[in-house]
Protein backbone atom coordinates (compact mmCIF):
# COMPACT_ATOMS: atom_id res chain seq x y z
CA UNK A 1 0.00 0.00 0.00
CA UNK A 2 1.23 3.24 -0.65
CA UNK A 3 2.37 5.64 1.77
CA UNK A 4 1.27 9.67 1.40
CA UNK A 5 2.19 12.39 3.04
CA UNK A 6 -0.54 14.87 3.29
CA UNK A 7 0.91 18.66 4.81
CA UNK A 8 -1.46 21.46 5.31
CA UNK A 9 -2.24 23.96 8.73
CA UNK A 10 -6.11 24.01 7.43
CA UNK A 11 -7.82 21.09 9.27
CA UNK A 12 -10.56 20.81 6.74
CA UNK A 13 -8.58 20.88 3.64
CA UNK A 14 -6.01 18.32 5.11
CA UNK A 15 -9.33 16.20 6.05
CA UNK A 16 -10.49 16.71 2.74
CA UNK A 17 -7.34 14.94 1.22
CA UNK A 18 -6.98 12.42 3.48
CA UNK A 19 -10.16 10.94 3.45
CA UNK A 20 -9.48 11.20 -0.62
CA UNK A 21 -7.11 9.81 -0.47
CA UNK A 22 -7.98 7.18 1.97
CA UNK A 23 -11.01 5.95 -0.47
CA UNK A 24 -8.63 5.37 -2.92
CA UNK A 25 -6.65 2.74 -0.92
CA UNK A 26 -3.57 5.15 0.07
CA UNK A 27 -2.31 4.89 3.42
CA UNK A 28 -2.16 8.52 4.74
CA UNK A 29 -0.87 10.68 7.53
CA UNK A 30 -1.15 14.33 8.01
CA UNK A 31 1.47 16.95 8.91
CA UNK A 32 0.64 20.86 9.67
CA UNK A 33 3.50 22.26 9.29
CA UNK A 34 7.02 22.27 7.15
CA UNK A 35 9.33 21.50 9.98
CA UNK A 36 6.95 18.25 10.84
CA UNK A 37 7.09 17.53 7.40
CA UNK A 38 10.66 17.48 6.77
CA UNK A 39 11.50 15.48 9.97
CA UNK A 40 8.90 12.76 8.82
CA UNK A 41 9.47 12.81 5.38
CA UNK A 42 13.89 12.23 6.05
CA UNK A 43 13.04 9.76 8.91
CA UNK A 44 10.04 7.18 6.83
CA UNK A 45 9.25 5.94 4.06
CA UNK A 46 6.83 7.73 1.68
CA UNK A 47 5.51 7.20 -1.98
CA UNK A 48 4.33 10.82 -2.19
CA UNK A 49 4.33 14.04 -0.50
CA UNK A 50 0.90 16.56 -0.93
CA UNK A 51 2.90 20.43 0.19
CA UNK A 52 0.45 23.38 1.28
CA UNK A 53 2.47 26.25 0.57
CA UNK A 54 1.64 28.75 3.03
CA UNK A 55 1.78 27.40 6.60
CA UNK A 56 3.16 29.06 9.83
CA UNK A 57 6.93 28.02 10.27
CA UNK A 58 8.54 26.72 7.73
CA UNK A 59 6.57 27.20 4.24
CA UNK A 60 5.75 24.92 1.44
CA UNK A 61 8.56 26.02 -0.42
CA UNK A 62 11.67 25.71 1.85
CA UNK A 63 10.02 22.04 2.97
CA UNK A 64 10.20 21.34 -0.12
CA UNK A 65 13.74 22.28 -0.97
CA UNK A 66 15.22 20.86 2.09
CA UNK A 67 13.36 17.24 1.21
CA UNK A 68 14.67 17.59 -1.94
CA UNK A 69 18.23 17.78 -0.90
CA UNK A 70 18.09 14.10 0.50
CA UNK A 71 15.01 12.54 -1.56
CA UNK A 72 13.22 12.25 -4.45
CA UNK A 73 10.18 11.25 -3.39
CA UNK A 74 7.54 13.13 -5.44
CA UNK A 75 6.29 16.05 -4.23
CA UNK A 76 2.95 17.77 -5.26
CA UNK A 77 2.92 21.48 -4.38
CA UNK A 78 -0.92 22.67 -3.39
CA UNK A 79 -1.45 26.60 -3.33
CA UNK A 80 -4.18 28.97 -3.29
CA UNK A 81 -1.81 30.92 -5.46
CA UNK A 82 -2.47 30.68 -9.18
CA UNK A 83 -0.54 33.20 -11.02
CA UNK A 84 2.46 32.17 -13.07
CA UNK A 85 5.32 32.72 -10.94
CA UNK A 86 4.20 30.64 -7.58
CA UNK A 87 3.84 28.06 -9.70
CA UNK A 88 7.59 28.29 -11.24
CA UNK A 89 8.65 29.24 -7.66
CA UNK A 90 7.49 25.91 -6.84
CA UNK A 91 8.39 23.90 -9.11
CA UNK A 92 12.06 25.00 -9.09
CA UNK A 93 11.97 24.25 -5.59
CA UNK A 94 12.26 21.04 -6.92
CA UNK A 95 8.37 19.83 -6.78
CA UNK A 96 7.26 17.09 -9.53
CA UNK A 97 3.86 18.84 -9.95
CA UNK A 98 1.64 22.09 -9.17
CA UNK A 99 -2.35 22.00 -7.97
CA UNK A 100 -4.17 25.01 -7.41
CA UNK A 101 -6.74 25.19 -4.87
CA UNK A 102 -9.98 24.89 -4.72
CA UNK A 103 -9.44 21.17 -6.24
CA UNK A 104 -11.08 19.01 -8.31
CA UNK A 105 -11.29 15.81 -6.72
CA UNK A 106 -10.78 13.81 -9.62
CA UNK A 107 -7.95 15.65 -10.83
CA UNK A 108 -6.52 15.27 -7.99
CA UNK A 109 -6.49 11.58 -7.70
CA UNK A 110 -5.58 11.61 -11.40
CA UNK A 111 -2.39 13.63 -10.81
CA UNK A 112 -1.20 11.31 -7.59
CA UNK A 113 -1.57 8.28 -9.76
CA UNK A 114 0.09 9.67 -12.67
CA UNK A 115 3.02 11.02 -9.62
CA UNK A 116 2.81 7.46 -8.13
CA UNK A 117 3.06 5.63 -11.36
CA UNK A 118 6.76 7.67 -12.84
CA UNK A 119 8.21 7.15 -8.86
CA UNK A 120 7.48 3.08 -9.00
CA UNK A 121 9.21 2.93 -12.63
CA UNK A 122 12.07 5.24 -11.22
CA UNK A 123 12.34 3.04 -7.93
CA UNK A 124 12.60 -0.28 -9.86
CA UNK A 125 15.80 -0.49 -9.74
CA UNK A 126 17.86 -3.58 -10.60
CA UNK A 127 21.50 -4.04 -8.81
CA UNK A 128 22.63 -5.72 -11.88
CA UNK A 129 23.86 -3.52 -14.71
CA UNK A 130 22.29 -5.43 -17.49
CA UNK A 131 23.66 -2.51 -20.39
CA UNK A 132 19.70 -1.55 -21.55
CA UNK A 133 20.11 1.87 -21.84
CA UNK A 134 20.90 4.95 -24.34
CA UNK A 135 23.93 7.21 -25.26
CA UNK A 136 24.22 9.94 -26.89
CA UNK A 137 27.72 11.48 -26.96
CA UNK A 138 28.80 11.99 -23.06
CA UNK A 139 25.04 11.19 -22.01
CA UNK A 140 24.34 7.93 -21.15
CA UNK A 141 20.77 7.17 -19.48
CA UNK A 142 20.81 3.70 -17.96
CA UNK A 143 16.99 2.12 -18.32
CA UNK A 144 18.05 -1.09 -15.80
CA UNK A 145 19.35 1.48 -13.12
CA UNK A 146 17.10 4.16 -13.81
CA UNK A 147 20.24 6.12 -13.66
CA UNK A 148 21.83 9.22 -15.80
CA UNK A 149 25.74 9.38 -16.33
CA UNK A 150 27.22 13.09 -17.62
CA UNK A 151 30.11 12.44 -18.95
CA UNK A 152 30.85 8.81 -16.55
CA UNK A 153 29.41 10.87 -13.62
CA UNK A 154 26.39 9.84 -12.29
CA UNK A 155 23.69 12.43 -11.76
CA UNK A 156 20.48 12.46 -9.27
CA UNK A 157 17.34 12.82 -11.48
CA UNK A 158 13.36 12.96 -9.69
CA UNK A 159 11.25 10.66 -11.16
CA UNK A 160 9.63 13.76 -13.20
CA UNK A 161 13.57 14.98 -14.43
CA UNK A 162 13.77 10.91 -15.69
CA UNK A 163 10.92 10.57 -17.44
CA UNK A 164 10.96 13.29 -19.72
CA UNK A 165 14.78 12.74 -20.44
CA UNK A 166 13.71 9.43 -21.12
CA UNK A 167 11.38 10.39 -23.90
CA UNK A 168 13.63 12.66 -25.51
CA UNK A 169 16.70 10.95 -25.25
CA UNK A 170 14.75 7.80 -26.75
CA UNK A 171 13.72 10.30 -29.58
CA UNK A 172 16.57 12.24 -30.24
CA UNK A 173 15.89 15.32 -32.92
CA UNK A 174 12.58 15.01 -33.01
CA UNK A 175 11.03 17.95 -31.26
CA UNK A 176 8.26 17.81 -28.87
CA UNK A 177 6.03 20.61 -27.58
CA UNK A 178 5.18 21.28 -23.91
CA UNK A 179 1.76 19.79 -24.17
CA UNK A 180 3.05 16.47 -25.57
CA UNK A 181 5.79 16.28 -22.96
CA UNK A 182 3.05 17.07 -20.65
CA UNK A 183 0.73 14.63 -21.55
CA UNK A 184 3.16 11.80 -22.12
CA UNK A 185 4.73 12.13 -19.08
CA UNK A 186 2.27 13.53 -16.52
CA UNK A 187 -0.33 11.61 -18.29
CA UNK A 188 -3.09 14.36 -17.81
CA UNK A 189 -4.61 16.40 -20.15
CA UNK A 190 -2.49 19.62 -21.25
CA UNK A 191 -3.61 23.30 -20.90
CA UNK A 192 -1.47 25.96 -20.17
CA UNK A 193 1.64 23.50 -18.90
CA UNK A 194 4.51 26.03 -20.83
CA UNK A 195 6.14 27.45 -17.29
CA UNK A 196 5.31 23.97 -15.82
CA UNK A 197 7.53 21.79 -18.35
CA UNK A 198 10.01 24.81 -18.83
CA UNK A 199 11.37 24.77 -15.62
CA UNK A 200 11.62 20.96 -15.50
CA UNK A 201 13.72 21.28 -18.56
CA UNK A 202 15.83 23.85 -17.10
CA UNK A 203 16.86 21.97 -14.02
CA UNK A 204 17.38 18.93 -16.09
CA UNK A 205 19.56 21.76 -18.18
CA UNK A 206 21.45 22.32 -14.80
CA UNK A 207 22.79 18.80 -14.64
CA UNK A 208 23.33 17.66 -18.07
CA UNK A 209 24.85 20.87 -19.45
CA UNK A 210 28.33 22.13 -19.03
CA UNK A 211 26.86 25.83 -19.99
CA UNK A 212 23.20 25.47 -19.39
CA UNK A 213 22.67 29.00 -20.98
CA UNK A 214 24.28 28.00 -24.17
CA UNK A 215 23.33 24.00 -24.02
CA UNK A 216 24.78 21.69 -26.61
CA UNK A 217 21.85 18.42 -25.92
CA UNK A 218 18.88 20.00 -24.30
CA UNK A 219 17.36 22.45 -26.90
CA UNK A 220 14.59 24.77 -27.24
CA UNK A 221 13.20 25.13 -30.89
CA UNK A 222 11.57 28.62 -30.09
CA UNK A 223 7.60 28.36 -31.06
CA UNK A 224 7.85 24.92 -31.36
CA UNK A 225 8.94 22.51 -28.28
CA UNK A 226 12.08 21.15 -27.06
CA UNK A 227 14.50 18.19 -28.92
CA UNK A 228 17.59 16.84 -27.73
CA UNK A 229 20.23 16.64 -30.15
CA UNK A 230 21.57 14.10 -31.17
CA UNK A 231 25.23 15.33 -32.52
Amino acid sequence: MERILVVDDDPAISEILQAALTDCGYQVQGACDGSTACRLALSEKWNLIIMDVMMPGMNGILATMRIRESSNVPILILSAKAEGSDRVLGLEAGADDYLVKPFDRQELVARVKALLRRYQDLGSIRESHTGDGIRIRDICLDFSRKQLFVRGEAVHLTATEYKILELLMTHPDRVFSAEEIYSRVWNCDAFAVENTVMVHISRIREKLELNPKKPEYLKVVWGIGYVFKAS
